[in-house]
């Protein structure tokens, strides 16, 4: 019967299917992996993947057991979970994820309040883009998320928390810099700097666009908004960023209203899972408090 252990070298290796990055990532060297795995094969009696070259892709016997022993890590992870609650609901875990642009003002704003009165509940915390953070959501990986903005997911519970108004953010010799709004359909025939797709501001940037009638001519994608800011101070084109206050952002970059665009703030989890108590109470504690 496979441990613990195995399952998890054994999910990674089945999804990085390479055996360095799965040694990396599972701090085990290549060669005991490599025995882990025959052992593993030599148990189960059939192999698990084909080999091609470097490349190790699952068969179909490998299908399976990667299937199965993903439902049994989460299984185990929650009922991990459930029993740190009853036996002590103020020393639980919260397994929190968040956008990047909110790891440097509304999480740790967040977390200081919340660490005042429950002093003994842990965090974990993760980082991602918005799309992968709805699917560590709806797999069980993670117990809440703070998105932006409103996940389609119907399998996701949504309550928004706060909202940004919105900008066009440009160099500061920009035409439009001197001005006090700004209609986005005027900037049609701008280079636009936006984040990768299924990051969250990118799909509100692509909405917002759209719905002035036009695409946007991307001449970069970022996976950070502080490096979107910084090349559109260096006048390599415009963006929509959301306006913070302090500002966060490079400097030498001007914001220029965007009449009625808003980015809408939430915090999101599974409709199908019950929180833990810890998960429950911080979220309960997010409703209840005025996030700016």
């Amino acid at each position: 019967m496979m441990l613990t252990e195995d399952l998890e070298w054994f999910v990674v290796l089945a999804e990085t299917q390479q055996v360095t990055a799965t040694a990396d990532l599972t701090h085990l060297s290549q060669p005991t992996l490599s025995r882990k795995l025959a052992r593993l094969e030599r148990q189960i009696g059939v192999t698990l993947f084909d080999r091609q070259g470097r490349r190790l892709e699952l068969n179909r016997y490998g299908e399976i057991l990667y299937r199965h022993a993903r439902t049994a890590l989460h299984s185990l992870d929650a009922a991990q979970s459930e029993i740190q609650s009853l036996a002590s609901p103020e020393s639980g875990t919260v397994r929190l994820d968040f956008l990047h642009s909110f790891g440097t003002w509304l999480v740790p704003h967040m977390l200081r309040g919340y660490r005042v009165e429950h002093p003994g509940v842990r965090f974990e915390l993760h980082q991602d883009s918005a799309q992968f953070l709805v699917d560590r959501i709806v797999a069980g990986t993670s117990d809440l998320a703070v998105v932006s903005p409103q996940p389609r997911d119907p399998q996701v519970a949504w309550m928004q928390i706060a909202q940004q108004s919105l900008a066009l953010a440009v160099p500061a010799d920009h035409r439009f810099a001197k001005l006090h709004s700004v209609e986005l359909a005027d900037a049609a025939d701008e280079p636009f700097i936006g984040m990768h797709p299924n990051f969250g501001m990118r799909r509100i940037l692509d909405e917002l666009c759209a719905a002035a009638g036009f695409t946007p001519n991307f001449v970069f994608e970022s996976s950070e908004l502080a490096t979107v800011g910084g090349l559109v101070s260096a006048s390599f084109g415009v963006s929509v960023m959301p306006v913070q206050d302090p500002p966060i952002w490079a400097e030498g970059v001007v914001y220029v209203p965007i009449e009625g665009a808003q980015r809408k703030i939430g915090l999101i989890w599974s409709k199908s899972r019950e929180l833990s108590d810890p998960a429950r109470t911080f979220r309960d504690y997010v409703e209840r408090t005025t996030w700016s």
